[in-house]
C-alpha cells in the first residue's frame, strides 16, 4: 500500500478507472430501462437495488479475495512454493502480496446507485432492510470470494484458470445485477441451486420488497444469504486444502 500511494497520480487514475467500468455496467441498464418500464417483474429502480447490492459486493470480494486467481501464473513460474514454507497461510500471503487498495474504486458507484435506490424503492419494512442490506453485502463479498478461491484451485491440476475463474466471478458479478427472473429456466435454477449467485443480490432484494420467491421456495429463503455464505466458504476451504495436498511444484 504504502509503494502505491509513491505513486499518488496512477493510484487515482487507476481508481477512477475502476470506477468508469461499474458506471459502463450500469449504463447498460440504463439503456434498457429507456425502451422498457418493467425488467422481469422489477422496475428501474429495484433493478439498481440490485445492481447496487451486487456492485459493492462483487468491488469487496475483487479488493480482498481476487489475488488468490494469481496461483496460476505463479505456479507456472514457480514461485508459488515460497508460499509453503513461511508460517503464514497460503492464501492470506496471496491475497496480501497482491493487494491494491485502488481496486476500491470498483465499489465507488454501486454505493452511489444503492444509496439512491434505497430512497426511490418501496420498502414495507424499512427497519429490516436497514439491517438486511449491510448483512446482504457482507454475505455476497463471502459468496463472491469464495467462487474465487474455487475456481482459482483448478489450477493446481490444470495450470492455465483464468479465463475459467473469470466466467464465474466476473459473469456471475454482472449476471447478479439483473432479477434472476429475467433468465431461462435451467440458468434461474444454476443460479439458485448450484452456484448460489442468486443470494448475492436477488433473493435478499425480493424479500425486502415482498416479490415471490421463485419455484415456490420459503419467503425464510430470502434471509438466508448468511447460511449459505458459510456454507460456500466452509465448501471453498476444503476445495483449497485438497488443491494444496495435490502441488507437486514445478521440480528442478
Amino acid at each position: 500500500m504504502r509503494a502505491d500511494w509513491q505513486y499518488r497520480t496512477s493510484f487515482f487514475l487507476f481508481l477512477a478507472g475502476q470506477a468508469a467500468v461499474a458506471v459502463a455496467d450500469f449504463l447498460v441498464i440504463a439503456t434498457i430501462f429507456t425502451n422498457v418500464d418493467v425488467l422481469g417483474g422489477w422496475t428501474a429502480p429495484e433493478v439498481a437495488l440490485l445492481f447496487g447490492l451486487s456492485g459493492v459486493s462483487f468491488g469487496l470480494g475483487d479488493l480482498l479475495i481476487s489475488p488468490v486467481e494469481n496461483a496460476s501464473i505463479r505456479i507456472k513460474a514457480g514461485t508459488f512454493d515460497q508460499f509453503l514454507i513461511r508460517p503464514v497461510g497460503v492464501l492470506w500471503q496471496l491475497c496480501a502480496v497482491e493487494f491494491a487498495a485502488r481496486r476500491l474504486g470498483r465499489t465507488i458507484q454501486p454505493l452511489i446507485v444503492l444509496v439512491i435506490a434505497l430512497t426511490m424503492v418501496d420498502l414495507e419494512r424499512p427497519w429490516l432492510a436497514a439491517i438486511a442490506v449491510p448483512v446482504t453485502i457482507v454475505a455476497g463479498t463471502v459468496i463472491f470470494g469464495s467462487l474465487w478461491v474455487v475456481t482459482s484451485s483448478v489450477a493446481f491440476w490444470t495450470v492455465d484458470t483464468q479465463e475459467f475463474a473469470n466466467a464465474f466471478t466476473y459473469g456471475g458479478g454482472l449476471m447478479t445485477s439483473y432479477p434472476v427472473d429475467v433468465f431461462g429456466q435451467w440458468l434461474r435454477r444454476f443460479v439458485i441451486f448450484v452456484i448460489p449467485l442468486a443470494w448475492v443480490a436477488y433473493l435478499p432484494a425480493a424479500g425486502m420488497l415482498d416479490k415471490p420467491m421463485p419455484f415456490d421456495l420459503p419467503e425464510a429463503v430470502a434471509w438466508s444469504s448468511p447460511l449459505v455464505a458459510v456454507a460456500s466458504a466452509l465448501i471453498a476451504r476444503a476445495v483449497w486444502g485438497t488443491a494444496l495436498r495435490h502441488h507437486r511444484s514445478t521440480g528442478s
